[in-house]
């Protein structure tokens, strides 16, 4: 109430006690006169509020009750409060109405989760997609509605800094892609995308590969074989196709080497993991691996050594493992100048295992980092062709390390030697 308003209130009081005083003096019963006075004011007061509650409960939409005074203002206020908010909830309103047409419109489904992982809302297309019905299945919990166990992990992981491609619930045809966003007090917005054409053309590609590797090996293994015949006695053969014998030879074993890096990316994009996975002693494998690399080393006389911290066995498929992580240390070999150290170490701690490669090679320039476990992408051209690379190492170490939920962390700089860690979670561990 305003001062304006209290002004009034005891003027109006003060008035009525007025008019009781002089007219109980007139009869001469003063006290019963302002009893009666005060009382005819309370009542008229109770009056007021009961109309005032009556018109919010029963009419809040009409105009406000006839009144007069203070009651006649308290009325106008509240009824132009009233319309302000009407006026606000319309603009809100309409503004809500806009977002959820557009959103409806899309051909992605767009999903609403409360905290608690319940369903508030969703579009037209989420109902074509992954099968929800209005009204029935809201408040229900998303997991319970969409069950493949990859989608719960998923949703239930907290980061999602990736997005997860698996099949549609109602359509084992389709392929949807997840992406999770958290916004306000712990909801999260879910955009599911239909991803089956780019799904199709990825696996079109995947068997094209697959095939063509598959086809060239033949007939490759068969010009290699008469070239390693011809190279053996060459002694035989006029002089000048000794070279030109050489170099086909070499090649050929360089075309063999990237149909075998091509057929086994194949495998891994194609094949289940799940059913090869056994306990693998990775330290015992690196000690063979150091062998190997040593051997490779040969008159270039690199220091390599191995620091194995720790005996527990990673779960995972063995010959996938050994290609990643021999990968990384004959990388390591071609490109660190001879003499160079190279440094294999293996450990294990609270988060997960860990096996790093590091180097004090010629380094890798931050542009391309982002970049290097990309197919046949190569930081220097000619460097890889004279080492005989096929640009395809770091990418099997990226496609290995997916599939045993590992992750690979690249740190190097130029002049300052390069470092390889591949990260594995806690329940890799045996």
């Amino acid at each position: 109430m305003t001062i304006n308003w209290f002004r009034a209130v005891l003027y109006r009081l003060a008035l009525l006690l007025l008019l009781c005083t002089l007219f109980g003096l007139l009869i001469d019963q003063l006290a019963w006169t302002l009893a009666a006075g005060l009382a005819l004011h309370t009542l008229w007061t109770l009056r007021q509020l009961l109309r005032f509650q009556n018109w919010l409960k029963n009419h809040p939409n009409e105009l406000p009750p006839d009144a007069r005074g203070v009651w006649h203002d308290i009325f106008d206020s509240i009824y132009q409060m009233q319309r302000r908010d009407a006026r606000h909830r319309q603009r809100l309103q309409a503004v809500i109405d806009r977002i959820q047409s557009s959103t409806a419109a899309l051909k992605d489904a767009v999903v609403m989760v409360d905290r608690e992982g319940h369903l508030e809302w969703w579009n037209h297309a989420a109902e074509r997609l992954l099968g929800l019905r209005a009204p029935a299945d809201s408040g229900q919990t998303v997991t319970n509605l969409i069950r493949d166990p990859r989608f719960v992990s998923f949703f239930e992981q907290g980061a999602y800094r990736e997005t997860l491609d698996i099949h549609s619930p109602i359509d084992a045809n389709v392929w949807l892609q997840y992406a999770i966003t958290r916004y306000g007090e712990g909801e999260r917005l879910m955009v599911v995308r239909d991803v089956t054409r780019l799904h199709n053309l990825e696996q079109m590609r995947k068997d094209f590969v697959a095939n063509v590797s598959h086809e060239l090996r033949t007939p490759l293994t068969v010009v290699v074989g008469y070239l390693e015949t011809l190279t053996d006695n060459v002694d035989e053969i006029n002089p000048r196709w000794k070279r030109a014998l050489l170099q086909m030879q070499q090649q050929g074993r360089r075309m063999q080497s990237l149909l075998n890096d091509l057929l086994l990316l194949a495998r891994l994009e194609t094949s289940d993991t799940a059913a090869e996975t056994k306990p693998v002693a990775v330290e015992r494998m690196l000690a063979t691996i150091r062998q190997d690399a040593q051997a490779l080393s040969g008159e270039q006389n690199h220091r390599i050594t191995l620091e194995a911290l720790s005996d527990r066995r990673l779960l995972g498929v063995e010959g996938e493992l050994r290609s990643a992580f021999s990968n990384l240390v004959f990388n390591a070999v071609k490109y660190t100048p001879a003499g160079g150290d190279i440094h294999v170490r293996w450990w294990v701690d609270d988060n997960g295992a860990h096996m790093s490669v590091r180097d004090n090679g010629v380094g890798i320039a931050p542009q391309h980092i982002s970049r290097l476990t990309e197919r046949f992408y190569r930081v220097d051209s000619s460097r890889n062709s004279n080492t005989g690379g096929t640009g395809l190492g770091l990418a099997i170490v990226k496609h290995v390390l997916i599939r045993h939920d590992g992750e690979l962390k690249i740190h190097s700089a130029v002049g300052q030697g390069s470092s390889f860690t591949c990260h594995f979670p806690l329940k890799r561990l045996v």
